[in-house]
């Protein structure tokens, strides 16, 4: 089989934009017009391509980087890699799936979440959360949580919107997932009112803290009383 290049991949990405997509997507942030139902098909059926990963992402084309995450082999880069990539995703979603889909799988996830915490650039310092998240769900064995809702309480009220975003969300994860650190993590919600008035379609829970931890604890229940 003949091997995709670059352009093969930037023209048929180009032929699937849709003027309609992307300025939906643009509200959020995101400067691309391809579906991402579609996206994901290129991304079948070029499967696993570390390299032509590597040449989409140098493109500095978002919907080229989305498809590069997505081809990707996620323990193949380095550290130093990760890093750059990571403070070169300015798109919202390119953001989120390097997060979510790479450095969430790579075996230097948590020095990177170290490391970015402590980053003084907003968007850096929310894929830190974002990874603390992920720890405190699935991995809390020596995270300090009551040192985290120090940092919350202190700082996420006057955060900048994406970091602002991520320590919500840790902080409505501390509370779902850890009784013992509930009430203090429902008070700092109540307290604070982030996303309290945040628009929430009918059928879908709320990023406000307090509701979302309540919404998530009752299912939760819910599931080991129907077991």
């Amino acid at each position: 089989m003949a091997e995709t290049t670059v352009t093969e991949v930037l023209a048929e990405l180009a032929a699937l934009a849709d003027p309609k997509v992307r300025a939906a997507n643009e509200k959020h942030g995101d400067d691309h017009g391809v579906n991402l139902g579609k996206l994901r098909a290129v991304a079948k059926r070029l499967k696993t391509q570390q390299d032509l990963a590597r040449q989409l992402w140098r493109t500095d084309d978002t919907a080229a980087r989305l498809l590069a995450l997505l081809i990707c082999r996620p323990k193949a880069f380095e550290r130093t890699e990760l890093d750059a990539m990571l403070r070169e995703a300015r798109a919202p979603k390119v953001h989120d799936w390097l997060v979510n889909y790479v450095v969430k799988k790579s075996p230097h996830a948590e020095e990177l979440r170290l490391a970015w915490l402590a980053d003084p650039d907003p968007v850096v310092a929310s894929a830190g959360w974002a990874l603390t998240t992920e720890r405190v769900a699935r991995r809390p064995d020596g995270l300090d949580l009551a040192g985290l809702l120090d940092v919350i309480e202190a700082r996420m009220a006057d955060a900048p919107g994406r970091l602002q975003w991520a320590m919500n969300h840790c902080l409505a994860q501390i509370g779902i997932e850890h009784a013992g650190y509930r009430a203090r993590a429902v008070d700092i919600g109540e307290r604070l009112e982030v996303l309290k008035d945040y628009p929430t379609a009918p059928g879908c829970t709320s990023p406000f803290a307090p509701t979302w931890i309540a919404e998530m604890v009752r299912r939760q229940r819910e599931t080991v009383t129907a077991s």
